[in-house]
């Protein structure tokens, strides 16, 4: 492979510009959902069930895309073509889903925006760990999520944003009917995901295969598996850090589907004292995508000091801290008896998400042979969607039968989680990379 050049603050921050639209749209969906569901008559005890979208379309697409980006070469590049394709169909996605009128159709749209997403999304973590050499990759993913806590801050609170501050009345919202601030707010999304994946893909330039790969990409046939053939003989042969980081990744994500799913109904009946259908139902969502706006408003500013952190005590002892501290802020929710003590919470949930969202990364990339990086990239996706597929099956009946359907009880169980995330963390080995596709087990260096 040829090698690597050093790029620029500038050359790395127009290549992660895009997934600001793609964490646009994933922050709109995120903080309104479970109260679109709930505008449209479903329960608390259902909520999970409705969100198996996400990681479903996660397990199918994510190592789909990954092993056909790394087949493909054209005048986009290799990734940037599936980038594009996902968010032109996530902006239509994106315009349809607030004009649902009924529960299924909602549902069915979550399925659609979520496949489109992730057929984005998995393509921008494998163009960075393609073309940043190893010394940059921190600081890549870094950016990365930078701009993801920048897209989730503005995207989450945009409704709250519409209402308080630009006076958009909520006439005939309730029961049936979702709030006109919703509406705006995702066809704004769908313009903002559009604008910001264009971006990238016109100011970025991916490095080009060397002329013997370019021959055999030529060569190959169509598969008429989709890859899926490939994809299933990689399974016995996942690098082992990839294995200990999954362990990390599927109790992190349990923590955070927690939180998506059961944070908006849990402050509605335990703050707000809401029902479906009242004042107090739409002052609750509201309040939620508030909250979610600030957690990634932290992940925003804590992203600018993970470079240089992580620099000085290596990702791992910094990624545990960083969960130690989310699991603090899950565990918190169920203490609060008012609105603004929330947001106490939703600073450790932010740094917590600052390190998610690119420390396991930032450890797994340098164990990946660099003719797999995009399908290994969208098989790690696995040890995210399998715990969220986990949760949406048990959650609803852990939480209507154990805890009275109670959705509080949900954010103990992600504090929880979390901190048996940060425990796994510390059990990562440390490697050091022997060629392109193998690596060996070396002593704990600090990186």
């Amino acid at each position: 492979m040829k090698h690597k050049p050093l790029l620029s603050f500038w050359q790395i921050w127009n290549m992660n510009f895009g997934f600001f639209g793609i964490q646009f749209g994933w922050g709109l969906q995120m903080a309104n959902m479970s109260a679109i569901y709930t505008y449209l008559g479903a329960d608390a005890g259902h909520i999970a069930l409705l969100w198996l979208a996400a990681p479903v379309t996660g397990v199918v697409i994510q190592p789909l895309i990954g092993e056909a980006s790394d087949r493909t070469w054209t005048r986009l590049g290799r990734r940037r073509p599936y980038i594009l394709g996902g968010a032109i169909l996530a902006s239509l996605a994106l315009l349809l889903m607030p004009n649902s009128s009924a529960l299924w159709m909602a549902a069915g749209l979550l399925w659609v925006l979520d496949g489109t997403i992730n057929a984005s999304m998995q393509p921008f973590r494998a163009m960075v760990a393609d073309t940043l050499p190893e010394e940059q990759s921190s600081q890549g993913f870094s950016i990365q999520s930078l701009f993801i806590g920048l897209g989730g801050t503005i995207a989450s609170a945009l409704p709250w944003m519409m209402t308080h501050w630009f006076g958009i009345a909520e006439e005939g919202a309730g029961k049936g009917h979702i709030p006109v601030s919703v509406k705006l707010s995702f066809y704004i999304g769908a313009v903002v995901i559009m604008a910001a994946v264009l971006w990238t893909v016109f100011s970025t330039r991916e490095i080009p295969p060397e002329e013997e790969e370019l021959v055999e990409l030529r060569k190959k046939k169509f598969d008429w598996t989709l890859g899926l053939k490939d994809i299933f003989s990689l399974f016995g042969h996942l690098p082992r850090r990839m294995w200990e980081l999954g362990l990390v990744q599927f109790f992190t994500w349990i923590a955070m589907f927690c939180l998506w799913v059961y944070f908006s109904p849990a402050i509605a009946q335990n703050i707000f004292h809401a029902k479906a259908g009242t004042v107090g139902m739409e002052a609750s969502g509201a309040w939620a995508g508030f909250c979610f706006a600030i957690y990634n408003a932290v992940c925003f500013g804590f992203s600018f000091l993970m470079v240089y952190i992580t620099q000085r005590i290596g990702p791992k002892i910094f990624h545990a801290i960083c969960l130690v501290v989310g699991s603090i802020g899950f565990l918190s929710i169920s203490l609060m008896t008012n609105q603004y003590g929330l947001l106490f919470s939703m600073i450790c949930i932010g740094i917590a998400w600052a390190s998610i969202l690119s420390m396991p990364y930032t450890m797994l990339t340098p164990a990946l042979p660099k003719d797999k990086i995009g399908v290994l990239m969208g098989l790690f996706n696995l040890f995210i969607v399998f715990p969220q597929i986990i949760a949406s099956s048990l959650l609803g009946p852990v939480v209507e039968t154990l805890f009275s359907n109670n959705p509080v009880y949900a954010m103990g169980i992600g504090g929880v989680s979390m901190a048996i995330a940060a425990i796994a963390t510390l059990l990562v080995v440390s490697y050091k990379k022997r060629g392109i596709s193998d690596t060996t087990v070396v002593k704990e260096s600090g990186h």
